[in-house]
């Protein structure tokens, strides 16, 4: 695009490439956005609610729910035996999972049975009258405890591995090896989970549901009520936050709602609260990772062995996928000439952990930066001149070959690392952080510049596909729908822009309505961080077709050449005249020229072998860097975070002010993930965590005293995504690894820096006091 087409398309109002505010800021903050409990109430509407196991593991020995049946205002208890088609709700077709428990229970808070009432209330009080009778089963909540009784895992594990590690690392002038605990994270969105469904005619139901995945919901509840799809309609306006948590748990309470209001023929809505929605769903996957890794004094490393084993719940859902990604980005920004990496997705009597932000992706970045951490600590080096040493693309043969045989061809790491060791004064801080430690005697100061290399696409190559309907109607006006969900993130604003930019039209021409199965069929999760990427190309798709269609009617119409036809500013151009684009688009109607398009999009160029542990996953890569700058109080373990400075790569953004914003949350929510949110379970399987009193995300005052935050604006992605920009979802979840990075280097500063202090995730105030009296001792 040269500079004289990019001023005019600046001309419109929210072309591609401009910071604009999200089209649904203003009812966010005004409380006018409607979700689904803010839908008028169809007449008649009933409610549900959750009963809930009490056991960790046991067989089902009696239920009586007849004090549940006869509490006033109780119209229905639903158990497993009244489900009309199978009553499994898995989301990969192991059917592992199912929707009400019958014979056997595999976590505390399974469902065993829904009660369907007149009120909300009702529902909840009848549920805690049940009567269950138990023959309790051995049970481990936890990764220890899944090894420790014979390692069962719930998806066959994944192996990659290059080179020749078993001989090399015997080779290496050093090795080391070390195990570090990485936490799991509740989603902790906003709007907890929420279904309503309201019967039709026939089989046919609609389903009004807060889900990242529409067409998984429409696949479930069809299965559940054994009818076809085409029956199912699933909608979705907008979610109040998803993060990965409403990909596939959804799936219960759409599908126990569509069957109650099938039975009933009334309306039925489930909204769990929060306690009940934290402890009967699934949550970021906790890590133990194993490793062994030889280097040189120069801190090159020669050869790495590791083992990421997670806990994985009760059942399989996407752990497969997830530990997979964790073996994906066990490398971080890192090049290992010999390498063995293997996953442990192992069955636990807990909840099934699920998709979160990152999907397993932080996982394996964390434990890759504890390695160059270590090393760091081991030769006396700043952990950065290690990591700076093993970016991909130094010098030396095969030096962009990832463990899983990708060729990084788009690094630039070393320029983002640079750029931000530069503008954040890393070199000269660190000093004068060292000097401060040797002269303080309670708060200790600690700094980390971390890099992140995230990888995009799906891995599994068919969830690559998007689709979406685009309507001009004849006064100039534009419907737009697709299938990707808007959680907060600013997909529908970005791709409205993408249309209005297509066409040329300010984005106020452009409406969005709300994701719908019944317009675009067969939609993959809005997930992986590629939601722009695959919906804005479908979009644009469309926009193409009917482009070509009025530039052909405008070509004949006024005898010119297709050339000749140019979009401006919401008008065309045709040879010599210009004609507003509602008249142009009034006057094609007229003509009968079709003006609707379905688009569609695919990505090109990937592939997987997960057997050979080889391939393409990845479509491209985002990067990105943070530096932080830590205070801990080495008397209690209490810590603030100074100061950030981020510098991140979203290729040419869409948006830069919805990207800013997603780095921002997203840098917040790693760093609650690594250091104040902690699960817990006691010893009879119970989450003990499963509230705001007890789990505790950041707050305001917790982010960044100085909090800076840059995109690389000379960036552009060099594969051709829509506008050439990269994907933001996910990326910067990961820049928060640099706080606790940070806070590793005060703790350190009590032994001189001697010792790597080998904090485990999350480093909570008590944990960082533990790892500082042990290092007072050494």
């Amino acid at each position: 695009m040269d500079k004289s087409t990019f001023e005019q398309r600046k001309i419109i109002s929210g072309a591609m490439h401009a910071s604009l505010k999200h089209d649904s800021a203003h009812k966010h903050v005004t409380g006018t956005a409607d979700y689904i409990d803010d839908i008028p109430e169809p007449a008649n509407l009933l409610h549900g609610a959750l009963g809930l196991s009490d056991r960790a593991h046991a067989d089902i020995a009696g239920i009586d729910l007849s004090d549940v049946a006869a509490y006033p205002g109780v119209v229905w208890v639903m158990t497993g035996a009244d489900v009309p088609g199978v009553n499994d709700v898995s989301s990969n077709g192991m059917h592992d999972e199912p929707l009400l428990a019958e014979t056997k229970v595999e976590f505390h808070g399974q469902p065993i049975f829904a009660v369907i009432a007149t009120t909300r209330d009702i529902a909840r009080r009848a549920a805690r009258l049940a009567k269950v009778e138990y023959r309790d089963l051995p049970h481990w909540s936890d990764i220890d405890g899944a090894l420790a009784n014979g390692g069962a895992v719930v998806y066959d594990p994944m192996t990659l591995k290059r080179g020749e590690p078993e001989s090399e690392m015997a080779k290496a002038p050093r090795r080391l090896k070390g195990q570090m605990r990485i936490g799991g994270q509740e989603h902790f969105y906003l709007e907890s989970h929420i279904a309503m469904a309201i019967p039709g005619e026939d089989d046919e139901v609609t389903v009004w549901s807060s889900t990242q995945h529409p067409t998984e919901i429409q696949h479930i509840v069809g299965h559940v009520l054994n009818i076809p799809s085409n029956a199912v309609t699933v909608n979705v306006r907008r979610m109040g936050g998803g993060f990965g948590g409403k990909e596939t748990q959804g799936n219960q309470f759409a599908a126990l709602a569509a069957i109650a209001a099938k039975k009933l023929n009334r309306a039925v809505k489930f909204r769990p609260d929060r306690d009940e929605d934290m402890i009967a769903t699934g949550k970021r996957h906790d890590f133990l990772v194993d490793y062994e890794v030889g280097f040189d004094e120069d801190g090159r490393i020669h050869a790495l062995d590791a083992t990421y084993a997670a806990r994985c719940g009760f059942s399989s859902d996407l752990s497969g996928p997830v530990t997979d990604r964790a073996l994906f980005h066990a490398d971080s920004s890192y090049f290992y000439p010999h390498v063995h990496l293997v996953s442990k997705p192992l069955k636990t009597h807990t909840v099934s952990n699920t998709a979160f932000r990152g999907f397993g992706g932080p996982q394996g970045m964390v434990g890759a930066e504890r390695i160059i951490e270590e090393i760091g600590y081991a030769l006396g080096k700043d952990p950065l001149e290690i990591r700076k040493l093993n970016f991909y693309g130094q010098p030396g043969f095969g030096r962009t070959l990832t463990p899983y045989h990708q060729e990084v061809e788009d690094n630039i790491i070393g320029r983002i690392v640079d750029e931000l060791e530069a503008s954040a004064d890393y070199q000269a801080r660190r000093q004068a952080i060292i000097e401060f430690n040797r002269n303080s005697r309670y708060i200790r100061k600690g700094i980390a510049l971390n890099p992140v290399k995230f990888g995009i696409s799906f891995t599994m190559t068919a969830f690559n596909q998007a689709g979406a309907l685009v309507h001009v109607y004849q006064d100039g006006s534009i419907h737009l729908n697709h299938g990707g969900t808007e959680m907060g993130q600013g997909l529908y604003t970005k791709v409205a822009q993408v249309l209005a930019d297509a066409f040329q039209v300010d984005i106020e021409r452009v409406k969005i309505t709300a994701t719908t199965t019944a317009k675009v069929p067969n939609t993959s999760a809005t997930a992986a961080s590629s939601g722009s990427d695959l919906n804005g190309m479908a979009a644009f798709d469309a926009a193409r077709q009917i482009k070509e269609r009025l530039v052909a009617f405008a070509a004949a119409k006024w005898d010119v050449e297709p050339a000749e036809v140019i979009f401006l500013p919401n008008r065309v151009r045709v040879g010599d005249i210009e004609i507003p684009f509602p008249d142009l688009v009034n006057q094609a109607y007229f003509a009968r020229v079709q003006l609707s398009a379905a688009g569609f999009y695919k990505t090109p160029k990937i592939h997987w072998d997960r057997k050979a542990g080889r391939g393409t996953p990845f479509y491209y890569f985002s990067y990105g860097a943070s530096c932080s700058e830590v205070s801990i109080d080495t008397l209690t373990g209490e810590y603030l975070i100074d100061r950030t400075d981020i510098l991140h790569d979203v290729g040419r953004s869409l948006n830069p002010a919805i990207d800013i914003g997603q780095i921002e949350g997203a840098f917040v929510q790693g760093m609650g993930w690594l250091t104040t949110e902690e699960l817990w379970w006691d010893a009879k399987g119970r989450l003990r965590t499963h509230a705001p009193s007890t789990y505790k995300i950041p707050l305001a005052s917790d982010r960044p005293k100085i909090f800076n935050v840059r995109l690389a604006e000379w960036s552009e992605n060099a594969e051709p995504t829509i506008g050439r920009s990269k994907a933001v979802g996910e990326p910067p979840f990961m820049l928060g690894i640099s706080v606790l990075e940070a806070l590793s280097m005060a703790v350190a500063s009590v032994a001189d820096y001697r010792l790597c202090p080998k904090l485990d995730a999350p480093a909570t105030p008590e944990r960082v006091l533990m790892a500082v009296e042990r290092l007072k001792g050494m």
